[in-house]
Formats: structure tokens, sequence, C-alpha cells
């Protein structure tokens, strides 16, 4: 099968959240299956420094957005075997940041993607690559089934192209005034109820949803809560006339990327088999950071962006209860200013016991999730969660908040003793966190089925195949719903 992965951000070549994680592994596992799979994404300043001498020039195109004409540049790399696109056009990519800088998003971002979404369109006409599905991603991407189904539908070079529009988090919904349609030059039409309309605005997320064949979210569990008025963000509605062609699918782990026992990436590797260099991290990591150097104490982590909808303001109402426990918390992570300076304070006021760390530095997470005993993801909503997975992986045990992808990932002795591999709370308080907590605290004091637990989380199957195995079903039944 031909298939072209669309996203505005993919690691390694450039990435803010888990997006990016999707679209840079999941092309790797298709491509394993023995599939024809590409990926293409925008050239940004940050790609253009690290790959500019490697990558081929191609054809170059004029893209017109409204009244706007845009020269675009198509460049070419081949990643681990996998050909990826990117779409150059300086004017609009040519910047430090991927959506904007320390003053906000940028004003013309409705644009720079517009024509990103146009320009991948135009790329096709000119390579000799004609997918049978397109899937795009989030808003950025979600212009081109609206696209494809109405200015491209009779053009015979893609009337039979399939598209699946996959759903990262409903909160980013791509929402502008409604002049945007004049700036991308799209039909006044579009602006209505069964188009793009959204309370007096545009909604580019909306588009996806509405015209792609076929829309996933990335777990079952928040495929089912974004039908909900609580957690739809006012898509609820839509999404349940849709529900015949909405699905969750969990994302995926590379098990190669995350390794405890990958020597180099932490001071101490170790596996499953192996623990006894975990408790090796663990002391490294407390006089790293200042805390006391207690390996009785069980550290909790969080490895996290600092967002309110991560509940790491349940973390602050907690914290002096928490303190009366015999553990540690460390905390790696940016974000939102208020909250991180209520969460330093904390660090402040509890010297030896809290480490706040108010940046992101990844090779210090890893060193993080070696050296903790427990996990921590208080999260409000999630639509699937990569830091439980890791923590999975590194033996530390997730205690989450029963929700989205934390649900479907982590297992409680309550639920399932046998099956377990985690702690969950349901109500989003203070209360409910802590009770959680005392239950793995209470469970790691019986060292022999702690272990079991600890064991079973490590050697648990995430990876990307089973995921991708499922993608390609979907896709499938994606070409189907074209024909329709």
């Amino acid at each position: 099968m031909k298939i072209l992965l669309v996203a505005s951000e993919a690691a390694p070549f450039a990435k803010t959240g888990g997006l990016a994680d999707v679209a840079g592994s999941l092309p790797l596992a298709l491509r394993a299956l023995g599939h024809d799979v590409r990926l293409i994404l925008p050239w940004y300043q940050g790609v253009a420094a690290a790959h500019g001498a490697t990558a081929k020039l191609g054809p170059t195109v004029t893209v017109t957005s409204g009244i706007r004409h845009h020269s675009v540049t198509l460049r070419q790399l081949q990643h681990q075997g996998l050909t990826v696109y990117f779409v150059d056009c300086p004017e609009l990519f040519d910047r430090p940041g991927l959506y904007g800088d320390t003053a906000g998003d940028y004003p013309d971002n409705p644009e720079r993607f517009g024509v990103f979404c146009r320009a991948v369109l135009q790329a096709l006409e000119q390579l000799d690559f004609v997918p049978a599905v397109i899937h795009v991603n989030d808003w950025q991407s979600a212009l081109i089934p609206v696209l494809l189904r109405t200015e491209r539908r009779d053009d015979p070079l893609f009337a039979a192209i399939a598209t699946v529009m996959t759903i990262h988090n409903l909160g980013y919904q791509g929402l502008f005034s409604q002049d945007i349609l004049t700036t991308l030059g799209l039909s006044p039409a579009l602006y209505g109820v069964e188009g793009l309309e959204y309370f007096g605005h545009v909604s580019l997320l909306k588009g996806g949803i509405v015209f792609a064949d076929l829309v996933t979210t990335v777990s079952p569990t928040y495929c089912r809560e974004i039908q909900t008025p609580g957690l739809g963000h006012g898509f609820d509605g839509l999404l349940r006339r849709r529900a015949a062609d909405l699905h969750g699918v969990l994302n995926g782990l590379d098990p190669a990327q995350w390794n405890p026992a990958q020597a180099g990436s932490i001071p101490f590797p170790y596996s499953s088999t192996d623990l006894r260099p975990k408790g090796l991290n663990k002391r490294a990591l407390q006089r790293e950071l200042g805390l006391d150097v207690r390996p009785e104490q069980a550290l909790v982590a969080l490895v996290t962006r600092i967002d309110p909808q991560k509940g790491l303001d349940l973390v602050a109402e907690a914290a002096a209860e928490l303190m009366t426990r015999p553990l540690q918390l460390v905390l790696l992570g940016s974000g939102e200013r208020g909250l991180s300076e209520s969460l330093a304070e904390l660090g402040r006021r509890h010297p030896g016991r809290i480490s706040v760390n108010l940046h992101f530095d990844e090779g210090l997470a890893r060193r993080i999730y070696a050296a903790s005993d427990l996990f921590l993801m208080p999260s409000r909503y999630e639509p699937c969660g990569l830091g439980q997975l890791i923590a999975l992986r590194y033996g530390a045990v997730p205690v989450v908040r029963r929700t989205g992808g934390l649900a479907d990932t982590v297992i409680d002795p309550r639920d399932a003793p046998r099956l377990a591999n985690g702690f969950h709370f349901g109500p989003a308080t203070p209360e409910a966190l802590v009770e959680a907590l005392d239950r793995a605290l209470a469970a790691r004091e019986k060292r022999r089925s702690w272990l079991e637990l600890v064991r079973r989380g490590m050697n648990q199957d995430f990876s990307w195949d089973r995921s991708a195995r499922r993608y390609l079903e979907l896709y499938r039944l994606a070409m189907e719903n074209a024909r329709v």
C-alpha cells in the first residue's frame, strides 16, 4: 500500500509534543511491514540547520493562497530508509519556533499551514508517487481532506485517494476568525454548520473531522471520552454523528529508543532480569538533584508539560499531605508560568525532599525514569500519554488518573491483580491522588509482589508494530469509505 503521512512535526526533525513521536515512528513501523510510506512536513529553521547539507532539492511550485502567491521548494532526504519530504517556504517557516515564540503563536499560522496543505497536494502532481491513503494529523494538516473533497474532487489524480484524520488532542482546534476563508482562498460556502463554521469562527480541525473518510484518536478511551460534553470541547455532537467512522488506536513506543539496558543512556543500565542497578541510578539522581540520599524512601517522578490539563495543581494542593509520607518528589518540565512558580515554591519549601526542574532535558528525563520507583500522571484528560509507557519500560510504576490512554495502558490491582502494572484514581482531587499513592506505597512494602508488578510492566509490548497493523486495517476501511 502507498501511504503519505502529513504532519506539522515529526521526530527527530521537529518536535514540541506527542504528535512528533507518532509521525516519526508510525511511518517506520509501516515500512517495516512492507508498505511504501512517505512522510512530509515543513522545512523549519531548525530542520534546515541540522539537515540542510544532506537534503536534495526537488521541484519548485507556486502555491496560491487567497490573493497571495508563495514560491515553495520541495526537499527530500532519507531517514532510516524512509523517504521524507519537506515543504520549504522561507517566508513562512524560516523562523525560530514551529508555531510561535515567546510572544505567543505566530498570527499567520492559519496561512502558514494552509499553504503547507496546498503545497502537499501540488507536490503530488510533481512526484512519481500517488498514495492510496493520505494520513493527516491535527488541525495543521486538516485542510487536506477539505481540499480533496471540494476543490480537487473532479481531479482524476486525487479522486481515488482516501483520507484518514488523527486527532492527537481535541483541545487544539485550529480556531480562527471567519475572514481566514478569504486568506486561505476557500469558498465562502464552507462557512456553515456542515462545513468549517464553529460558534462564529472557523475551525480547521472541524474541516478534517467533517471531510476525512475516517477519523482516529490516539487511544480507545479518549475516543469514547471526546464524544461526551465533558471532554468533547464542543465537538461531541459532530463526533457522535461520525461515530461509525471514529476509531481509537493506542500510540506505540519504540523499544529500541527507550531501553534501560542500553549502555550510555543512563549511568547504570539494567533489565527486568537484573533490577539491582536501578537502585544505583536512584542514589546517583538523589545526589545530582540535591535530594537526601535515602534509598528506602520512594522516589516519585513527574516528567511533564506544566499545564492545567496535566493535573499538577492537584500535586501542589496535596504536597503538604504527601510530605508526611516516606517519599520524595522530582519534577521535570516547562510550561505555564503561574503553575511553574507554585511548583518551584514547593521545592524551596521542602529542600532534600522535592526537586523541581523547570526546563526540559532529555538526558535528565531518562535518568529520572531510571531512578524512580513511582511515576505520577494526575492528568485531567490525556489523549494517549507517553510518559506512563516509558515509565513502565523503565520499571517506574505508574500512578495515574483513570482517563484516556492512561486508563487503556495502566491496570490497577483492584481491577485485575494478576495483570496489574500500576495504580489508578478516579476523581480529579488531591484526596484521590493521595489515596492512590498510599496504595502504591503499601504495595511497595511487599517486596516480592512489588518486583513481580515492576517486571510485568517492563515486559509489556507497547511497540509500534501492533499499532501499525491496526492503522493498516483502518486505511483499508477508509479506502472502502472513499469508494462509497
